[in-house]
């Protein structure tokens, strides 16, 4: 049912977002890269390396789903047969990931994109969705790749996706609870998102 214009209440201990949901049916055209960034393919990746990598891009920005996980779940999930997992490096450090989902037949999400905060605007990010769209793209009879981001993301993220190429074809409310009331993420985690709590 949709929602009727207007303010509406967001339960204590939870966190509001808009997501927008993207895709692209043909490929892009190659973006100019600035610089060469190391990236790998993490076979069969291990849940405290994931873990690690998943905080540090994610923290800032409420990714807490996966920290929820356990190892038994993370394994079946990244180890799947149609799953990628590519880092990108600096140095002896992956500073980078893109979760690649080849599971629906003639489609790609990507469901997980980021780079470290310390990466943003220097062009590491885009040399990382030219592969992962590379590595989409070179699969026989794909038709779709597509992505969602929300208003919690980097406020230059979906920006970011359209230059790369996607659309915009479903916009929703998502309402969740927050990470930094049950310990998951630090309270001090996304100072600008406001922690709604319930009244004395």
């Amino acid at each position: 049912m949709a929602l009727a214009p207007g303010y509406h209440d967001v339960p204590a201990g939870h966190v509001p977002a808009v997501v927008t949901h993207l895709e692209m049916t043909t490929r892009p055209p190659p973006r100019p890269l600035s610089g060469a960034w190391p990236l790998r393919l993490v076979e069969r990746p291990e849940p405290a390396w994931y873990r690690d990598l998943y905080r540090r891009i994610g923290t800032q920005h409420l990714w807490a789903m996966r920290l929820g996980w356990s190892d038994e779940t993370m394994r079946a999930r990244l180890h799947h047969a149609a799953v990628e997992i590519w880092a990108l490096r600096v140095g002896e450090t992956d500073e980078g990931l893109a979760e690649l989902d080849f599971a629906t037949e003639g489609s790609c999400e990507i469901r997980l994109f980021g780079v470290t905060a310390a990466l943003h605007g220097t062009g590491a990010a885009r040399s990382l969705m030219t592969h992962a769209l590379d590595r989409a793209w070179s699969r026989p009879g794909l038709r779709r790749v597509w992505l969602h981001t929300c208003s919690l993301d980097h406020p230059r993220a979906l920006g970011f996706y359209l230059r790369s190429g996607f659309v915009p074809f479903r916009y929703q409310i998502e309402i969740m609870p927050d990470p930094r009331l049950d310990g998951t993420l630090p309270e001090d985690a996304a100072p600008g998102v406001p922690i709604i709590r319930a009244r004395p």
